[in-house]
């Protein structure tokens, strides 16, 4: 699975005066008629109770700048430690949006589906924001990466190996000729 490249996000999610939030990259729009996305959260996580008791999450969509808000609610961090000091502000259903990124979205559950370790959450967008026009943050085997200029990865920090089909070191000319 680590060769399709995803976006990253954090979804956060308020219930009761207690924030959690993760980095979480199992993302997907379902349909536009409703407005409609999925999540996928390990059920162990301490965002996925928060987001079953409210019916409620956001998604914030990190921009390539924003590797390092990606590290900090990856971190197994307490969520009230990974809020500190982060800019947010709150949105309509209450659960707090990174400022920044690429965009947000809030949404209420619909549907719940449980699947081996994990929960996915079916929420119908209610509130959107739109942010900065910026390349996105991309998690590609097991790295992060960034969409050049001109279209192609960068892996991040600097391993920038190109592999041939065949698996084997590619020189510079080849990389050059694809």
């Amino acid at each position: 699975m680590g060769r399709f490249a995803t976006g990253v996000t954090v979804v956060t999610a308020h219930h009761r005066g207690v924030d959690a939030g993760m980095t979480v990259n199992a993302f997907v729009s379902v349909t536009l008629e409703p407005p409609t996305v999925l999540i996928c959260l390990n059920r162990r996580a301490d965002t996925t109770p928060v987001v079953e008791a409210s019916g409620k999450f956001a998604i914030t969509i990190l921009s390539a700048r924003e590797r390092h808000l990606s590290e900090l609610f990856a971190s197994r961090a307490p969520s009230h430690e990974k809020f500190q000091g982060v800019p947010l502000h709150r949105g309509t259903l209450g659960p707090p949006l990174l400022d920044g990124g690429l965009g947000s979205l809030e949404c209420e559950v619909v549907h719940r589906v449980e699947h081996g370790s994990h929960v996915l959450f079916f929420g119908q967008v209610v509130a959107l924001e739109t942010g900065g026009e910026e390349l996105p943050l991309v998690f590609w085997k097991s790295e992060y990466a960034r969409p050049s200029q001109g279209g192609l990865l960068v892996m991040c920090p600097s391993r920038n190996l190109s592999l041939s089909s065949k698996g084997s070191k590619a020189t510079p000319k080849e990389r050059k000729e694809r």
